[in-house]
This record gives structure tokens, C-alpha cells and sequence, in this order.
């Protein structure tokens, strides 16, 4: 799987690739992605917008799609099965990895979607071109298969509690996980899912750049933690969007597609 596209690539290739803009910040941030996306992105982007195109029957926040409604977006953004995806965003990599692990689940081909390391900030530092304009294409006929092993229910996560038939990591800030911080959500109580452990993701990208540390390193730090990235690990975190960090990270350091718990603590943690 070619997991990552470094900025010097992309803008060799930016003819060769369909590219999606998938930034998406806490509504706390009072940022308006679209507004900014509109304002500036890379040539030839379509707007992911991971709110929208998720489970609109959901209480839980941008849970998964269904694979009909995934086929016709898809469709209607152009996206042919045969197309290399490349995801950024400008919030640090974080909820490209989602939309990375979105393509996954409904089965595009995994050496075919990467993500941008460094994201939309390290292409701006870098002065690379960005546009206005935004590109119209040709509808498609996208077909789509759910993968249902890469993702995990309530039901399986309180299972395993008792019969520990996989790992379950939390990419959380330290201070969540341990329950000392306040969740943002209010309906939201602290702490942590028993018997699972914690990875923050932040661990995982150099802060200078946000781009994912080097291979070696990122197998350091499951080693430290020990979690073996060979056995049964599944990812949780938030609501679905940083577990899918470690879950690129786990995939670039064993090749494994990640599971993930989709309603993480957002569905766990209700009082």
C-alpha cells in the first residue's frame, strides 16, 4: 500500500490522481472548512465533507455511510474504482486518515488511496501552487463492498472486556484518557474503555512539519507501549477520526487494513 504521498509528489502527479480536500475541525474551532477550502486549495481537489457524508441516521457524529448512498457520492464526485485517491487537510493530519479508512471500508484499492503527509500546511510553507477554481468531472459508476471485519460495534467492544480477542487502543490525549479532562461533549462522561490502552496520536507526527514520523520510529513507539502490531489490534479514540491515525500507522508498519470502533467513546461514554 502506498500509504503516504509526500508534497513533491503530489505536485508531480497532480493530473494523475483524484484529490480530495478532507479537513475537518471540532465545532469548538468555529472554523468553516468549506469557506476555506473555497478560499484556497490544492488544483484539481473535490470537498469531502466528513459531517455530511456520513450516517445522517445516526446520533452518533459521522459514522459510517451506507454503501448505497457512498456509491452515489462517489458517482456523482466522478471517482472511477480504478482512481489513485489522495487525501489531505489542513487540521494535521487528522481526518484525511479518516476519509482514507472510509475508502478502505467500501473496498477501493488499498494501493490506491494515500494520504498527503504534512498535509495542506506543509504545502502552503512550502509556497506550492493553490487554486480558487474548482473543478468540475464527469459523473462515474462506483461500485462499492463493505468491508464489515475493518470496523467494530458497542457490542463487540464490550465482548471483548471479558474474552480479550483483540487490543484495543485509544488515540486520545493522555489527559482524556485518563479521564482528568472533560470531554467537549456534555453528554459525555471521562475516562476510558476497560482494558484498553493509549497511543495519543500526536505521538505519532513530528510537530514541525506534520508529517508521519519515520518507520522505525513509529514501531519504537507500539514497542514502548507494547502493542504488538502483528496480533489483533483494533483503534478507538474520540468519535472515529484520530483512531484512524494509529490505524494508518499500524497498517504502514505491518500492512494491515486497521479496525476500527466507529462510535469510539462519543458512543461508549454516555452517561
Amino acid at each position: 500500500m502506498k500509504h503516504l504521498v509526500s508534497t513533491d509528489w503530489l505536485e508531480e502527479n497532480l493530473e494523475k490522481v483524484r484529490i480530495f480536500d478532507g479537513s475537518w475541525h471540532l465545532p469548538s474551532s468555529n472554523r468553516n472548512v468549506l469557506d476555506e477550502f473555497n478560499s484556497a486549495h490544492i488544483k484539481n481537489s473535490t470537498f469531502f465533507d466528513i459531517d455530511k457524508h456520513s450516517d445522517q441516521k445516526s446520533k452518533i457524529p459521522h459514522m459510517l455511510p451506507e454503501k448505497n448512498y457512498w456509491e452515489k457520492i462517489m458517482s456523482e464526485f466522478g471517482i472511477k474504482n480504478s482512481d489513485h485517491v489522495v487525501i489531505y487537510d489542513n487540521s494535521d493530519v487528522i481526518s484525511s486518515c479518516r476519509v482514507w479508512y472510509t475508502f478502505l471500508y467500501f473496498n477501493h484499492d488499498p494501493n490506491l488511496i494515500s494520504v498527503l503527509d504534512g498535509g495542506f500546511k506543509k504545502w502552503l510553507k512550502e509556497k506550492k501552487i493553490t487554486t480558487k477554481n474548482i473543478k468540475k468531472f464527469e459523473k462515474s459508476s462506483y461500485l462499492a463492498h463493505e468491508n464489515t471485519a475493518l470496523v467494530l460495534n458497542k457490542d463487540q467492544i464490550i465482548a471483548n472486556i471479558n474474552n480479550k480477542s483483540f487490543e484495543l487502543v485509544d488515540a486520545r490525549g493522555r489527559k482524556r484518557f485518563l479521564g482528568v479532562q472533560p470531554e467537549d461533549r456534555k453528554e459525555l462522561r471521562s475516562g476510558n474503555i476497560e482494558g484498553s490502552k493509549n497511543i495519543p496520536f500526536t505521538e505519532l507526527i513530528n510537530s514541525n512539519d506534520r508529517t508521519f514520523k519515520k518507520k522505525e520510529e513509529l514501531i519504537s513507539i507500539f514497542e514502548k507501549n507494547k502493542i504488538d502490531p502483528n496480533k489483533n489490534i483494533a483503534f478507538t479514540c474520540g468519535s472515529g477520526i484520530t483512531a484512524c491515525v494509529l490505524g494508518l500507522t499500524n497498517s504502514i508498519i505491518s500492512g494491515k487494513k486497521p479496525v476500527v470502533y466507529d462510535g469510539s467513546w462519543a458512543e461508549y461514554g454516555i452517561k
